[in-house]
């Protein structure tokens, strides 16, 4: 039984705790959280019986936690992932990683001193359509990759930036690119492969923030193909979509719905017997399983746990996606096209001001 303690009881907690709390995950248990915020703590603590803490280093100093699910403002994850690894506790750690590359570099650096693993949480991976379109890119069936693009076209009004003060800052969460998007970003990295350089363009349209609510960008991959990147988070009155849409010499995927979940177009020229199948039957995630992507991330981070396999998304494979924003970011503040490998020197991301 892997033993599970929350760091942060704010949004995304409800998530992590009612899966780990609520016994949705075989070998794994919940068994302390910690929130500075009393109420929070409290309240997810009194939900699932389990010991509420205000401190950090107390909380860590529990001999029965072995893994800590971070989930903390994305300023905070560099200090609270690298205290975990001193404490010498396994690390989750909620997307994205962290807002600047030396700091992701210190967290994985500090892992690996610790012997510790780190897993980056990208559920949208496990999601069954996407799981689909990945067998059939490793299988060569799309051929050349031409065209890919994201479109997150979601609705977060002043309300939801207004919840915490940390919401919307360069300094701790960045903007629809850093927090929304990265998910949609980490999908078409992982199905097209390393990206050459990126254009982009961004305006904060609708939300009161420090950080862009409306992003666009052009990218050129390493293996020819080019990308587009369609994030807001000003569409009214409600979400639209978060789709990924796949386009190669010999066939076209598109996955859409809320959060890349639905199957919306599968079509190969070379057409298998089980096309039907994955159309028919693993178009959308099973709708009688809560958190779906969380729960199936859950139980590969226990299975690499228990069985010393290597994470899907390990802090490497997160940091990628991190320079790819990024490079995003250094586009938008100088104007120019931007190269992949490069120092930023005009992102605020991350900065405290």
């Amino acid at each position: 039984m892997i033993r599970f303690g929350l760091l942060g009881c704010g949004r995304i907690a409800k998530r992590h705790s009612d899966l780990l709390g609520g016994n949705h995950i075989a070998g794994a248990s919940l068994v302390a959280v910690c929130d500075p915020i009393r109420a929070r703590a409290d309240a997810v603590a009194g939900k699932f019986g389990v010991p509420a803490h205000y401190d950090m280093d107390e909380f860590l100093a529990r001999r029965d936690i072995d893994a800590v699910a971070v989930l903390t403002p994305s300023g905070l994850h560099p200090a609270h992932v690298i205290a975990c690894a001193k404490a010498g506790k396994h690390v989750v750690v909620e997307k994205p990683m962290a807002l600047r590359l030396q700091d992701a570099d210190d967290m994985i650096r500090a892992c690996d001193e610790a012997g510790v693993k780190m897993f980056i949480v990208k559920q949208n991976r496990f999601n069954v359509p996407v799981v689909k379109a990945r067998e059939a890119l490793d299988a060569g069936r799309f051929g050349k990759l031409i065209l890919g693009t994201v479109r997150v076209r979601w609705c977060r009004d002043q309300a939801y930036y207004d919840q915490d003060d940390w919401r919307g800052t360069w300094a701790y969460d960045g903007g629809v690119l850093t927090n929304q998007a990265s998910h949609h970003v980490d999908m078409l990295e992982w199905f097209f492969g390393d990206v050459v350089s990126v254009h982009a363009r961004a305006t904060t349209a609708l939300a009161n923030i420090e950080t862009e609510d409306t992003a666009v960008a052009t990218l050129k991959f390493r293996n020819g193909a080019l990308g587009i990147i369609e994030a807001t988070t000003a569409a009214r009155p409600t979400d639209l979509e978060g789709s990924l849409s796949i386009l190669g010499e010999k066939g076209t995927v598109e996955i859409s719905g809320f959060a890349v979940n639905q199957i919306r177009h599968w079509r190969f020229v070379n057409e298998l017997p089980s096309d039907k199948d994955v159309v028919e039957k693993f178009s959308v995630n099973p709708p009688n399983v809560y958190g779906f992507g969380h729960q199936a991330y859950y139980h590969h981070v226990v299975d690499c746990l228990e069985n010393q396999r290597a994470a899907l998304v390990d802090g490497l494979e997160g940091r990628k996606s991190l320079e790819l924003i990024s490079a995003l970011y250094e586009s938008i503040e100088t104007g120019e096209e931007v190269a992949l490998r490069f120092t930023p020197r005009l992102s605020r991301l991350g900065v405290v001001s």
